[in-house]
């Protein structure tokens, strides 16, 4: 406690003016002067610990001051009164407020105070206490007490030490005595040893005998050895540990490889572009290459030290102690966190850098370095991104075969909290930035480049193989069919869909992709899109009964070319209905976004990017959502976390719906909600679309200038410079009677290279009117597109020709240029909102009945068609893309059939709907499938012939093709569903995911089964020969694309029993030797099979992946990140994750081969009584080569 203080004047002075204006606690106290009973009022101020006094509230200067550090504060019982004065004035006294301030200093008088009031003077009093410092001179003292115990725990242990190291040395006194002792006594035995001697060669018998008796103990010993070391081996103790040290040299290894590859990232690109930014000409400058690797070096740097640490502790082994390597690792994840915030941005400037061609072709120049091994820069980016799940991944084995009790058990579970940490956030960022890299990876696998896809915002749909037929003049298909091998070959097209843009390609034998000269890139906002192309005079059947109704055709229409059409066959009914699917809603969504923005931004002074922004729901975080910064398709934040509220909210928001939320959505609702639910929601925006759409959507839905009629655009505004079409949800089949086919088109003459959308009010009379525009309205430079209602019947000849297409608007809408004369019938105006909604309900080819004018201008009726519309959308995209979920769960699709049977009875249904409605119906009520997909019972009940082949008389190629057959078939049957929450690690595997084991169990009856047939041999050549067919059989595969028979094939040539057959293996050729070693590195583990991923990435399907690389992706995902947040959203990030993966998945398994049958190699194949057991295998390979003596 400070005894004194020294202190200025000035000083004084500058504090009590704080205390007069700062003061913790202000006002007037009676303070007792030296004389016994006289009281004077004073002015009070309390600062810090000092308390001041004044003679007034106004003085300037203080009249003394306090220093309170050390006092107590106590209150004090009035003092006695005398009789003297009235009794008022003594009641009044006796209520005021007393207490006394006591100083700690020798000789310092206490302070009496009193005031008026009792609540102030506790005020006072607790205002005194806080500045007194009490409770810190308390815990002042109890740590003095605390570090005099500790300084005396010090002092014995000093003590303790002293008296232990005069016992050592009494210790090494007792032992240097004893050693001198046998020391003598040695010297004793070695005089007597000759007499020993002479007894012993007197005596052979004992010799032998002790002889027997000293190997007896020996043998004794050694066997007992041997048999609590065979006990150890054998114990649980010891596998686990054996488990423990193969992570550990598998982490080492994996270390190595990672080290490796930022090796090359550092010294591959990023010093290489450094030194490029540097030169004369440079292709890219300095802030560009710091923002792509921003701390790559840094990281680096850490890792060869994690990575030496690591080889170090291997000097150690078989004790491996790690725990302290990660201590050094922790410290240094702000590193990753910086990593992981810029790698969207990374990628996105790299995307940007690439359009300069100078930069490109450097790129490609380091890229094409042979350590690279054909990975781009976006792939060694990516690598960071990963490495820190595969770290929680190998904590969570080693503390899976770590005791409770080992000391470094407690260090790795910290270690595994704070990398699940980062771990969440590398998740979300990974989401957010797959779209970007797999963007990139496809515009380098195209020769010519496409600088479409260095656009950010374009998103990835779904890609596969079409065949693409040839068409002759007049739009008449050529006379070809689906089983021309010449059509297959020559007509086989990669097909890649985006949101915004279709490309078909063709890929030539090395994997590389090129697109077509003619119609490679096409832009969806110019395509119509066709289900059931017209037949024509010459084939009364049509197109559909040519291929079996497996053709579509896109009519591509671009403002400064001639129009074309290009149409394409699917391999099968469900995959052009899937293709259908997406492309539909592509257009639908590109065109409704369009034909949005020009009808708001033209007729309202709500513009779209103001609307977004206006509903804070639509990018704002709540406690119900958080967003990304990535935007979607729709120009709208992505969803990280939300309650599932907020996910069915975002499903049927009429304002626009995001093809890949939709995906995802459908993919994963099953983890955090279930199909009723999604079909109540359905059903109820359906039924109360009103009481379902929340208020703020409504109030911008319909959020128009009524004033304004007419906008004038600046001419050079790019928007008005494209074609949009009012575009129904569904694509129209020629089911019904054709009908004329009209779009909405948007744009202007050419020349004009502008226009305004104009919703022009128009007399009720039948006569014919003129519509002009005022020169102050509309200025010579610019003309404008208005849009009119004309009568039903008045139709140009070209509509009755077209097809019935997908992209239509009402008959009595229509657009005409400014100044034309356009018949007109009774109609009324319609509002931009009325347009907008009427284009996105996809009222189609005439009025329905009902549809008269008054319900146009109705927003009632708007809002119904317009909700119509997006539950058909979602239903359509459902049925044809998931049907399994209705397949499983026949409630679900007897509620889904009712729901759409009572929007067939809605009499205000448009025709374009109508004929949707009855689409869905018809895919959920046939039972039919392709004749494609069949089953593995069904076949193995085929197969049930007499006799089977044997090994010798099948070819090499009939094993392949009926491998790849069998594979196929059990990879497509997996429904799903069963990727979703690690069904195959669970306890009830076999319940919850059938298929996955059933596929798993498949994968290692084949692998038996060519191991098997290899051990039946019992000469060295046959076994050779049949090595040989094995591996010509894996290739084979390789070529079909059947990469999971190729890992069957090499997996069984690798276990032990026959991988140690050294005699055997010198027969086989290096030919075939060789070609192993091709196969095994390209079904490598290695780098998360970084070969086999862009094996795929290079074929066309149909092709056959191995399923465990997929079952390692989802579980680096399950494990990194929770379904659910704490405060209980849904992290949707990690569920457009899985989406991503699972779409891949179903993109391999929707394309069928085309392999005929074969009974008796199937029969083979499948013959289990060929198969031997794993202990079997090895005990007869001993037999065969038995090991050699060591």
């Amino acid at each position: 406690m400070q005894k004194s203080v020294r202190y200025n004047e000035g000083h004084a002075l500058y504090l009590a003016m704080l205390a007069r204006k700062e003061g913790t606690k202000r006002g007037f106290l009676s303070k007792k002067a030296a004389e016994a009973s006289r009281w004077h009022e004073k002015w009070f101020a309390l600062y810090q610990n000092v308390l001041f006094y004044f003679e007034g509230e106004q003085s300037g200067r203080p009249a003394g001051m306090y220093l309170l550090e050390g006092c107590s504060c106590e209150r004090t019982p009035a003092p006695p009164r005398t009789n003297a004065g009235p009794a008022g004035a003594r009641d009044a006294l006796d209520k005021q407020y007393y207490f006394t301030v006591l100083f700690g200093h020798d000789g310092q008088k206490p302070l009496e105070l009193r005031c008026e009031e009792e609540q102030a003077g506790k005020e006072w009093m607790e205002a005194i206490h806080q500045a007194s410092y009490a409770d810190i001179l308390i815990e002042r003292e109890v740590l003095m007490q605390k570090y005099i115990h500790l300084v005396q725990i010090v002092e014995t242990e000093k003590i303790a030490t002293n008296q232990l190291r005069h016992q050592l040395e009494d210790q090494d006194t007792e032992i240097e005595r004893l050693k001198s002792e046998i020391v003598a006594l040695n010297k004793t035995k070695e005089r007597m040893r000759p007499y020993h001697v002479h007894q012993e060669e007197e005596d052979p018998d004992i010799k032998k005998i002790k002889k027997v008796q000293s190997f007896m103990r020996g043998w004794l010993c050694r066997r007992k050895w041997k048999t609590i070391v065979q006990d150890y081996i054998c114990s649980p103790h010891a596998e686990s540990m054996r488990k423990r040290n193969q992570i550990v040299f598998t982490m080492v290894e994996a270390e190595t490889e990672y080290v490796h590859q930022l090796y090359i990232l550092v010294n591959g690109f990023l010093r290489p572009l450094r030194m490029a930014a540097s030169s004369k000409k440079p292709p890219i400058n300095h802030d560009d290459v710091s923002s792509i690797f921003l701390n790559s070096e840094t990281i680096m740097f850490l890792h060869e030290i994690f990575h030496q640490g690591l080889k170090a502790r291997l000097a150690n082994w078989p004790t491996l102690v790690l725990a302290d390597l990660f201590d050094i690792l922790l410290p240094m994840l702000n590193i990753y966190q910086e990593f992981v915030r810029n790698h969207q941005y990374s990628l996105q400037v790299l995307a940007n850098c690439k359009q300069n061609r100078d930069f490109d072709k450097l790129l490609k120049q380091y890229e094409a370095n042979p350590a690279c091994e054909g990975r781009m820069l976006e792939t060694f980016l990516t690598y960071p991104m990963f490495q820190i799940p595969r770290y929680i991944i190998t904590l969570h084995e080693l503390l899976a075969h770590t005791p409770h009790e080992h000391v470094e058990r407690k260090s790795l579970e910290f270690a595994k909290s704070k990398l699940e940490e980062l771990s969440r956030v590398m998740h979300d960022e990974v989401s957010d930035t797959e779209n970007i890299r797999k963007n990139l990876a496809i515009e380098r696998m195209i020769v010519e480049g496409c600088d479409i896809l260095l656009d950010t915002s374009q998103t990835f749909i779904r890609q596969g193989s079409l065949i693409q037929v040839p068409s002759v003049e007049r739009g008449k298909l050529s006379k070809v069919r689906l089983g021309s091998l010449s059509l297959k070959k020559e007509g086989e097209r990669q097909c890649f869909l985006f949101t915004k843009h279709f490309l078909i390609c063709t890929r030539s034998s090395g994997g590389k992709l090129h697109l077509l000269k003619t119609g490679g890139v096409l832009s969806l906002i110019q395509c119509t899109l066709i289900e059931e192309p017209d037949g024509s005079d010459d084939d009364p059947k049509g197109s559909g009964h040519m291929f079996g109704h497996l053709d579509f055709k896109i009519v591509v229409e671009p403002p400064d070319a001639a129009s074309f059409t290009v149409v394409l066959l699917a391999p099968s009914r469900q995959e052009k209905a899937a293709w259908m699917s997406d492309i539909s809603q592509c257009v639908d969504n590109i065109r409704c976004n369009g034909l949005m923005t020009i009808v708001f931004e033209e007729n309202s002074k709500v513009t779209v990017p103001h609307m977004i922004k206006s509903d804070a729901r639509l990018h704002k975080d709540d406690t119900d959502i958080c967003f990304s910064k990535t935007l979607n398709s729709c120009k709208v934040p992505q969803i990280r976390y939300a309650s599932v509220e907020r996910l069915l909210e975002r499903l049927t928001d009429l304002r626009f719906l995001s093809i890949d939320f939709l995906n995802t959505f459908l993919h994963t609702y099953r983890i955090f909600t279930t199909a009723t639910v999604v079909l109540a929601k359905l059903s109820d925006i359906y039924k109360r679309p009103f009481t379902s759409i929340p208020v703020r959507s409504l109030e911008l839905f319909f959020a128009t200038s009524q004033n304004n009629r007419e906008h004038l655009v600046d001419g050079k505004s790019p928007r008005l410079c494209r074609k949009f079409s009012s575009p129904p949800p569904l694509a129209v089949s020629r089911t019904s009677s054709p009908v004329r086919a009209r779009k909405l088109s948007l744009t202007s003459s050419l020349n004009s290279r502008i226009g305004a959308l104009d919703l022009t009010n128009s007399s009720s009379s039948s006569s014919p009117t003129t519509t002009t525009h005022s020169p102050a309205a509309s200025p010579p430079p610019h003309t404008a597109a208005v849009l009119e209602s004309a009568p039903a019947d008045k139709a140009g000849d070209s509509a009755d020709m077209s097809p019935c297409r997908s992209p239509t608007t009402p008959r009595h809408l229509r657009y005409r240029q400014p100044g034309g004369q356009v018949a007109d019938s009774a109609h009324c105006s319609v509002s931009p909102a009325s347009a907008f909604a009427i284009a996105t309900a996809a009222a189609g080819h005439g009025s329905p009945p009902g549809f008269n004018n008054e319900r146009t201008c109705d927003k009632e009726f708007i809002i119904r068609r317009t909700a119509t519309n997006r539950v058909l959308n979602v239903l359509r995209h459902w049925v044809s893309k998931h049907a399994q979920d209705f397949e499983l769960n026949n409630e679900l699709k007897m509620n889904v059939l009712n729901l759409l049977e009572e929007v067939l009875r809605d009499p205000d249904l448009l025709p374009q709907e109508r004929k949707a409605t009855a689409n869905i119906l018809r895919a959920l009520s046939q039972d039919d499938q392709d004749d494609i997909h069949l089953k593995l019972e069904d076949i193995i009940q085929m197969t049930d012939c007499p006799k089977a082949e044997c090994f010798e008389t099948l070819s090499a190629m009939e094993l392949a093709e009926q491998i790849t057959l069998l594979d196929h078939i059990v990879f497509r049957s997996i429904p799903y569903e069963e990727f979703l929450g690690q069904g195959w690690m669970k306890l009830d595997k076999n319940e919850r995911t059938p298929y996955i084991m059933k596929t798993s169990q498949h994968f290692n009856e084949m692998s038996n089964l060519v191991a098997s047939q290899i051990m039946n041999y019992a000469d060295i050549s046959s076994r050779a020969n049949a090595i040989e067919k094995w591996v010509a059989v894996a290739d084979i595969c390789r070529c079909l694309h059947n990469y999971n028979g190729v890992l069957e094939i090499t997996s069984a040539l690798n276990r032990s029993a026959i991988y140690r057959l050294k005699k055997t293996w010198a027969k086989v050729s290096k030919q075939t030797k060789a070609l192993m070693d091709k196969l095994q590195k390209t079904v490598s583990s290695e780098g998360r099979f970084k070969n086999l991923r862009e094996t795929l990435k290079n074929c066309n399907p149909p092709a056959v992946p191995y399923l465990g690389m997929y079952l390692t992706d989802l579980a680096f995902i399950e494990e990194g990140t929770p379904n659910f947040t704490e405060e209980g959203l849904v992290n949707f990030s990690k569920m457009r994750m899985i989406s991503h993966i699972i779409r891949e998945i179903r993109q391999f398994q929707q394309t069928a081969y085309r392999i005929d049958q074969q009974p008796k190699v199937i029969q083979y194949l499948l013959d289990k009584a060929l198969v031997i057991d794993e202990d079997s295998l090895y005990e007869l390979s001993l037999k065969i080569e038995p090991r050699l003596p060591a």
